[in-house]
């Protein structure tokens, strides 16, 4: 299958043989030109701008841009889209992390370098399956620019590369000494942020003959609750009936309905004389919820509990040491260490969870409905029935659950480059490793609950629930609540080489030519919370575990054949352990005048399958929004005992290792413009399009959904007095890996950047970069095709925060003297309610009308202002205001990263937020 692309590499290599075919002109050689290596390519280059679209970040403008982290101050970007990992994903398969995700993509197809080199991913996967580097590790007072490339690069670093590069460069040869400290909190009073920093720096490398650099910083930031934000319109609210929705929403639970209910605080027990469940009194005593269930249920909501942002202590620390050799060889080693402890809040347990494990010769089904499982035996005291029946109750006796997720990264690089027999090298070997420690509160051992409920002869029987909770002894507690625990670890290591030189001159410049070789192992060891491999715990099964050696070599040349044309080539070969690959790239810039240019690139990618995909040990069980295909066919509740819930339920879907995946595999093109049509002006334009096959993906939620295997409730619609067989209350659904689905995505970008010199009264710069996506389409293994630009899409395998159109981030800078200006504006589009293009409104009214404002989603516009004066020749302060006008983020009842909110708009639930600071530099 891979075979196809000798065709490829064969182009590849003619184009290099035909430069060097071409005669020789005169080159102006006055001047020195500084030639630097530039994201995506291993051959020095003296120009700004390449044939791929490289935007550059330099540590000034994250500075104006007022964020605290590096992942805060990505996540803006308007090629971030969808499947990027804020902050506040608090109940995520990779909680505590950060990540980007370059044209909506996912994490796992953009490669994230430090130093242009690979770390470690994060110690637990995303959704159980995409690997991925946290960018919570990067210390960001050690930046010195940051260089994201828009097309694919697998033809210089291999895996991961399919729609872009991040690449952030770390400072190298600093001296003196930098202190920097800061605090900030919002305008009501909390998500307190704290942060200091020490950059400490000795010797110059052309004069003294080395450099050793030092940064540490640490920082905090304080928890903030949904119920915190209660006064802010919608923000944080799980109870969105004063805006015209229904009251049994996502973050609902304790409603009843017929023959089943969510879990309450009271406790509602089954009537087996008409099976359907009845509550129990005493609601006012849990939930603040006044408008109560008609049905008798206890109603109660999310945000009762859940964490809006997470409670974040962090330590970076990172240093350099580069010393001068004889015959111009350097030395250098590099060394850094991270600890970033997260803690979010979550809803307390309940009795009624559906737990998925390895099946076993006790469960050869690998799958528990402790809803159905556990009941009240019939001589418990709160049974008025006289038989054992089943219970709906959330443990507020237990109280809510807490997950700490404490990530260690450590990464260490040792390396020599310099100059030997006409070639410019660089070789190293690189260790890096990632430690998550995970630790849930206030899990339940499902074995103890179920005899304390249902077993008169056990210990622990009886359980009281509810009003009557405070009888229980301290002894149930301490055998039935437990801490659910893992330790992962990932580790990489990386030997590599490369050499460049220039072979001949050509009629536009230099021919240049790199080559390199590379051998890296990974190894992941991620196993699942104790208790979970069993079905012990209220938690399923999520692990991962494998290894892979790769092994690559690659060459490319770059070709001014004419003064004005720059034919560039590159392909790289990587073998694996079941299969290998050859990853081509081509680009072309032409220059017919100084001020204008024309650029395009063809690249091929691949992202080879991880081992939580591949590995015969891994399973994972994942959550999505979907419509229940059985219960509200066409949108709308079926006959029988359906409700409009069934139309937006969150289901689980196992899905399990397959060792006979092949790598997904990609084509990429640009076609843009460089032009400077006055001496202050700068415009660049780029079409992209990206088609990645043979995608590794779980069987899309809504196809499992509808499978006869799909695990249901037994409240089974009844018809005209007839039951429906297997139409009860969508549970479980199995969506094994699979290669299967394309995913074809295209677009435009923008970037317009104007200087305004003001003479006397400074200079002013104004930036705006705008990215347009035109189509976002998947198609599945059957034909069948979802659209999902402009829709609140893909939901299957991002956190449902939908896939905007346009965005658009606008800057202006005013620089007089010792003071410094900016403003920055962050807007990101409109978009359908809806799961795919054409598909009917995912979310209704009350009334049963298209909700939000008829089926939209309003476009959302923040406004950052930050400022920096210098008060002394080694002292400065700066402050910030980030959502300047506190704008409200528009109200989204179909995401489930934030309550009643997109996460993509957090700064609209958080508020207005205030930082300010100082700096000293000696």
């Amino acid at each position: 299958m891979h075979q196809k692309r000798a065709v490829a590499q064969a182009v590849t290599l003619a184009l290099a043989y035909v430069a060097l075919g071409l005669p020789a002109m005169a080159q102006d050689t006055q001047g020195s030109i500084q030639r630097v290596e530039v994201t995506g390519s291993s051959i020095k280059r003296a120009s700004a701008e390449t044939a791929s679209p490289i935007q550059v970040i330099s540590r000034e403008d994250i500075a104006r841009s007022g964020k605290t982290t590096v992942a805060d101050y990505l996540q803006t970007l308007t090629a971030d889209g969808a499947g990027s990992l804020p902050t506040g994903f608090g109940n995520g398969f990779a909680a505590g992390s950060t990540a980007i995700s370059l044209r909506g993509l996912g994490a796992t197809s953009t490669l994230v370098l430090l130093n242009g080199r690979r770390m470690a991913p994060f110690a637990r996967a995303d959704d159980g399956q995409k690997s991925f580097t946290d960018l919570s590790t990067v210390p960001m007072e050690a930046v010195e620019r940051i260089e994201v490339l828009k097309d694919g690069a697998s033809s210089t670093y291999g895996a991961d590369a399919i729609a872009g590069v991040v690449n952030i460069i770390l400072r190298k040869d600093f001296t003196g000494l930098v202190f920097k400290a800061e605090a900030g909190e919002s305008r009501y009073h909390d998500a307190e942020q704290g942060k200091m920093a020490v950059t400490w720096g000795k010797g110059k490398l052309d004069e003294d003959g080395y450099n050793w650099m030092v940064n540490a910083e640490v920082y905090g930031n304080h928890e903030v609750m949904n119920k915190d934000r209660a006064g802010r319109d919608w923000i944080g609210h799980g109870d969105i009936r004063p805006w015209g929705y229904a009251a049994n929403g996502q973050f609902a639970s304790g409603y009843i309905t017929p023959g089943t209910a969510s879990p309450s605080p009271a406790g509602a027990l089954r009537n087996p004389a008409t099976g359907n469940y009845v509550g129990l009194a005493g609601c006012s005593q849990f939930s603040p919820v006044t408008s109560q269930d008609p049905a008798g249920g206890c109603l109660w909501y999310a945000d009762q509990f859940r964490s809006m942002q997470p409670q974040i202590g962090g330590l970076n620390l990172y240093t350099r040491f580069t010393k001068n050799l004889d015959g111009d060889l350097q030395l250098y080693a590099e060394a850094g260490y991270s600890k970033r402890d997260t803690e979010f809040t979550l809803v307390p347990p309940s009795t009624s969870s559906t737990v998925a494990f390895p099946p076993n010769a006790a469960n050869p089904t690998g799958v528990i409905n402790y809803g159905n499982a556990i009941l009240m035996a019939a001589n418990h005291p709160q049974n008025p029935y006289g038989t054992a029946v089943r219970l709906r109750y959330s443990m507020f006796d237990v109280g809510p659950s807490t997950r700490s997720a404490d990530n260690e990264f450590s990464r260490f690089v040792v390396g020599l480059k310099g100059q030997r027999f006409g070639w410019d090298f660089d070789t190293g070997y690189v260790h890096s490793q990632s430690a998550l420690d995970l630790n849930y509160s206030n899990m339940i051992n499902m074995k103890v609950l179920q005899a304390a409920l249902g077993n008169p002869a056990s210990q622990y029987y009886p359980y009281y629930i509810g009003t009557q909770a405070s009888k229980n002894p301290a002894s149930l507690y301490a055998a039935m609540v437990v801490n659910a625990k893992s330790h992962s670890t990932t580790e990489l290591d990386v030997v590599d080489f490369k050499a460049s030189r220039e072979l001949m001159q050509l009629r536009g410049g230099a021919l240049g030519l790199a080559v390199g070789t590379e051998y890296r192992r990974l190894k992941l060891d991620n196993p699942s919370l104790s208790g979970s491999e069993d079905g012990t715990i209220n938690s399923s099964y999520v692990a991962a575990k494998g290894s892979d050696d790769v092994k690559a070599v690659f060459v490319e040349v770059a070709a001014p054949v004419l003064q004005s044309v720059e034919l560039t080539g590159a392909v790289r070969y990587d073998k694996y352990k079941n299969f290998s690959s050859t990853t081509p790239k081509l680009g072309a810039k032409w220059t017919p005048v100084k001020s204008f240019a024309l650029r395009g690139t063809y690249t091929e990618g691949f992202r080879a399958p991880g081992p939580a995909e591949a590995g015969a040990q891994s399973q994972s069980t994942g959550n999505s929004s979907v419509r229940d295909p059985i219960r509200c066919p066409g949108g709308v509740p079926a006959a029988g005992g359906a409700t409009q819930a069934d139309c937006s339920i969150t289901i689980g879907a196992v899905k399990v290792g397959n060792p006979n995946l092949q790598p997904e595999e990609s084509k990429g093109y640009t076609l843009g413009l460089v032009w400077d049509p006055l001496p202050n002006t700068g415009i660049t334009l780029d079409g992209w399009k990206i088609k990645r096959s043979n995608e590794i993906n779980p069987l899309s939620y809504v196809e499992a959904a509808a499978l006869p295997t799909a695990i249901r409730q037994d409240n089974n619609l009844v018809v005209n007095g007839a039951v429906v067989p297997n139409t009860g209350t969508l549970l479980l659904s199995n969506a094994p890996y699979q290669n299967s689905s394309y995913t074809e995505v295209k677009g435009i970008d923008l970037d317009v950047k104007q200087r305004i010199p003001l003479g006397s009264y400074g200079r002013a710069v104004v930036n705006l970069t705008w990215s347009h996506t035109a189509s976002w389409m998947r198609v599945e293994k059957n034909g069948t095709a979802f659209q999902y630009a402009g829709t609140h899409g893909n939901c299957d395998t991002s956190n449902c925060a939908g896939t905007p159109k346009n965005k658009i981030s606008a800057s202006a800078t005013w620089d007089r003297n010792d003071l410094s200006v900016s403003a920055i504006a962050n807007y990101r589009g409109e978009m359908q309610n809806v799961r795919f293009g054409g598909d009917k409104c995912a979310s209704l009214f009350a009334d049963g009308s298209a909700a939000p404002y008829g089926c939209r989603l309003a476009s959302f516009t923040t406004v950052d202002l930050s400022a920096r004066y210098r008060l002394a020749a080694n002292w400065q302060v700066y402050g910030s205001i980030q959502n300047l006008f506190d704008k409200v983020a528009p109200l989204d009842p179909l995401t489930y990263g934030g309550l009643s909110y997109n996460p993509m708009d957090a700064s609209g639930a958080i508020g207005r937020f205030f930082k300010v600071g100082v700096r000293a530099q000696f």
